[in-house]
């Protein structure tokens, strides 16, 4: 049993025997994945902003030219660098985030909104959800609908520079969960046993792909002018008409993982079956299939 399998049969198990306890119970379902992500829209967030710690996912320089107010900024280019393989874009160490974060006032169990714009930054707003998951977050994780465009639109406030944000550093705990990740060598364990998405341009996927993958590029995650992320029947029908049922788990890729992780947090706020993301992207995988 591979380890892929092992994770698709744990992750069935445990949801197949919640459903029949709270069925039981006369309660809803649990949701089809483990994490407390959703979306929550401008209005909420402006009645509420005291309750949430906010972070921007945009270049920092975008954030220094408008954002909410009280946002740390969290750039992905902030948090990755080239590893000992010449790979780049790999994400940090746990340690290493969890002391960023902890400097930001954010511990494991704070309740974060994430906004970007879908654009700017290759969804990097879907990277840092992802993130935070990867890093055992237990507090909610919300996705602002329709980012830092739709406040604006609203015209809510919006702050420029650096805040200068007094907040007293806490301690992370983080405890990094397997199930979101996956890398090279299970990949090609796990072959059959799995959807592969690549989410890149068409251009990079004619140049270049993994083989056996289907291509989804991931701006067709989203929608409109404020890039609303699909709703969990449009991302459904879109998996579908590439060929991808819910009877097995789907890997999203692209060269370093953080489109692929927008595609990644757009399948779980649809509340599908599970998904991973390859952080390693293109770049590990022309790395260590070359080696071979």
């Amino acid at each position: 049993m591979t380890l892929i399998t092992q994770y698709w049969t744990k992750y069935i198990g445990f949801f197949t025997i919640a459903a029949i306890i709270c069925a039981g119970l006369g309660l809803s379902p649990a949701p089809s994945y483990a994490y407390d992500i959703s979306f929550i829209n401008t209005d909420a967030l402006h009645r509420s902003a005291a309750s949430w710690i906010v972070i921007d996912a945009r270049p920092k320089n975008r954030w220094e030219k408008g954002h909410i107010p009280q946002a740390r900024s969290f750039g992905w280019e902030d948090y990755t660098k080239v590893d000992e393989n010449n790979i780049s874009h790999r994400i940090l160490s746990p340690e290493k985030l969890a002391n960023v974060l902890g400097a930001m006032g954010i511990d494991e169990k704070t309740q974060v909104v994430v906004y970007g714009d879908a654009d700017t930054s290759w969804g990097a707003e879907g990277w840092v959800c992802w993130m935070l998951t990867w890093l055992g977050h237990k507090g909610p994780i919300r996705l602002l609908n329709g980012g830092i465009q739709r406040w604006t639109d609203l015209n809510y406030p919006v702050a420029k520079g650096d805040d200068r944000l007094n907040v007293a550093p806490v301690k992370y705990l983080s405890k990094v969960r397997k199930d979101v990740s996956i890398n090279t060598g299970e990949i090609k364990n796990s072959v059959s046993e799995i959807y592969l998405v690549d989410t890149r341009s068409t251009f990079e996927w004619i140049k270049g792909h993994i083989p056996g993958a289907i291509h989804i590029s991931w701006k067709k995650f989203y929608n409109g002018d404020f890039r609303i992320p699909l709703e969990a029947n449009e991302v459904k029908k879109l998996l579908a008409s590439h060929g991808i049922s819910q009877d097995k788990p789907v890997v999203y890729y692209c060269s370093g993982g953080i489109r692929s992780a927008y595609a990644w947090l757009i399948h779980q706020l649809a509340g599908m079956q599970k998904a991973m993301n390859y952080e390693g992207g293109m770049s590990a995988w022309k790395h260590y299939s070359g080696k071979q």
